[in-house]
């Protein structure tokens, strides 16, 4: 079964930076989705942040855009996701999600992705 753990969540004040990884395991494909997703209380589940493996490309929610960096490192099946200049209205629980096997296109949509880690919690006062 492919899992995908978190790691790197805490507490930090506005301005400051915090680095969340996830390490994805149970799969060989090389053609993948795995983005980074939040959940604030009261708020739908969003995506910030998207790449594909084949080829690295990204995209962006416009509230992260120029902010927050998402890369993988396909030898060790990881995802991180660098957030610098955090907001307090960055707090949420973040997930790692993941849509294996996947065209380029599968990373447009949200129901696509069908497997997702327990979240850690980021909180930004």
């Amino acid at each position: 079964d492919v899992q995908l753990v978190e790691s790197g969540g805490g507490s930090v004040q506005a301005g400051g930076s915090l680095r969340l990884s996830c390490a994805a395991s149970g799969y060989t494909s090389s053609r993948n989705c795995l983005a980074w997703f939040r959940q604030a209380p009261g708020k739908e589940r969003e995506a910030v942040a998207v790449i594909y493996t084949r080829g690295d490309s990204t995209y962006y929610s416009d509230s992260v855009n120029g902010r927050f960096t998402i890369s993988q490192d396909s030898a060790k099946k990881t995802v991180d996701l660098q957030m610098n200049s955090l907001k307090p209205e960055d707090t949420a629980m973040y997930y790692c999600a993941a849509v294996i096997s996947a065209i380029p296109s599968h990373c447009e949509l949200r129901t696509a992705f069908s497997v997702w880690g327990q979240g850690t919690q980021v909180t930004v006062s």
